[in-house]
């Protein structure tokens, strides 16, 4: 196998670093890339001064040649009581997540941003599934006119739980909204949970719209986000199905913060260890 995928690090996962300290320890390390999880402590959407520190990212990232992919999945940046709401579903507030989608995608212009990564969100129980899927192409399609006007590629999440849970759910939304922007963000754990195929048959299914993957370790049938080797996934295989992909491979640990200075070390170690023996 032809080395050279190119590794990056979820910075929810490292929520206690300042987002410059975060920065420099990746690219120290070797990682080519990140996922920059818009949040209030990194980047926050919603700040006046949002423009002025984007700017200031994309000559960081510029200076330490590391590639970004802008995540959106932030728990509490837009309601401090409920996790990850209002979503592209809500019966109050999906407005607001559209908005943020767009600052999204606006930031990702500016960065020089490979796509921007979201998700569905969970129907609630009073929203019908109709309600639910038509809100949600309608989020979309608004999402992707300004995707559009700037050109930046959405990739989107299949979530465990939510209303896109898999790569099936997916692919009809996808071809709902048939547009070459809209593309895949595959999570190498959640085939685990969500996916009938194994992690190389499911790479290779979607391999021509994915965008940008994350790779985590997880139980088999359980979302749960583990350290490497901690899980179920045989790294291998997954990352031998993935040669040849050019996009992000990004390490996603978001209840690791506390021990980021370890785990960013020895996750770029393990994958590469493990890319080596596929």
């Amino acid at each position: 196998m032809a080395p050279g995928l190119r590794y990056a690090y979820v910075t929810n996962g490292l929520g206690d670093h300042r987002l410059a300290d975060a920065l420099q320890m990746l690219a120290d390390h070797g990682y080519s890339g990140v996922g920059l999880s818009l949040d209030h402590h990194h980047l926050d959407p919603f700040a006046p001064d949002l423009s002025r520190r984007v700017a200031a990212t994309a000559d960081k990232l510029r200076d330490l040649r590391l590639a970004v992919v802008v995540e959106t999945g932030a728990r509490f940046v837009m309601d401090p009581r409920h996790k990850h709401e209002p979503t592209l579903l809500s019966e109050q507030g999906r407005e607001r997540r559209i908005e943020f989608l767009q600052i999204a995608v606006q930031a990702a212009a500016d960065l020089g941003a490979e796509a921007v990564s979201f998700w569905a969100g969970v129907r609630k129980p009073e929203v019908s599934p109709e309600q639910a899927q038509q809100r949600l192409l309608e989020g979309c399609e608004a999402v992707l006119k300004t995707a559009e006007d700037l050109n930046v590629r959405l990739a989107f999440e299949p979530e465990p739980g939510m209303l896109v849970a898999s790569v099936q759910d997916w692919r009809k939304l996808r071809n709902q909204l048939q547009h070459e922007l809209f593309g895949l963000t595959l999570d190498i754990g959640h085939c685990l949970v969500t996916e009938p195929l194994s992690i190389p048959e499911t790479i290779d299914s979607v391999r021509e719209h994915l965008f940008y993957v994350q790779i985590d370790d997880m139980p088999r049938g359980v979302h749960e986000h583990l350290d490497f080797g901690e899980g179920d996934v045989d790294f291998p295989p997954a990352l031998a199905a993935l040669e040849n992909f050019e996009g992000l491979v990004a390490v996603e640990l978001s209840r690791h913060s506390h021990m980021a200075h370890t785990t960013v070390p020895r996750s770029i170690q393990f994958l590469r260890a493990a890319e080596g023996t596929a």
